[in-house]
């Protein structure tokens, strides 16, 4: 199974300022953290994310137009600031390991929100993409 840890952005993370020293011991801890999840066998990626300003949204219209929309995006809370993918035999073994994971900013509340990602074996056989519910 795998699951995305995802670090909810905040001002902080959106003003995309460079880290200041006060990070240092934030960096070695996920550092440390990283490296015992890739040591352990379930890290598959992790990164941070730049700003939303350097990103963009592409709307599908039901008219088959796609729009794109140019960042910044005002409701930071709505946004992700980075991620963790790691792959787990359950989902009780995904919340230990999110359990652990180091608070992702210094002297301000976060959240971070963990989510399942879908695989072949939660659809049904033939294609139809119709969710198993056995």
């Amino acid at each position: 199974m795998r699951f995305m840890i995802q670090v909810r952005a905040n001002a902080v993370s959106e003003r995309g300022d460079p880290p200041g020293p006060e990070y240092a011991k934030l960096f070695e801890e996920m550092g440390a953290f990283h490296g015992e999840m890739a040591r352990a066998g379930v890290l598959l990626d992790g990164a941070g994310l730049a700003p939303s300003r350097d990103g963009w949204r592409q709307r599908y219209h039901a008219d088959g137009r796609i729009e794109r929309i140019d960042g910044p995006f005002a409701e930071s809370k709505e946004l992700i600031a980075g991620y963790t993918l790691i792959q787990v035999r359950s989902a009780e073994e995904a919340h230990a390991w999110a359990a652990r994971f180091p608070m992702p900013f210094v002297g301000i509340g976060c959240e971070i929100e963990v989510r399942r990602l879908y695989e072949e074996a939660d659809f049904a056989p033939g294609g139809d993409m119709a969710i198993r519910t056995e």
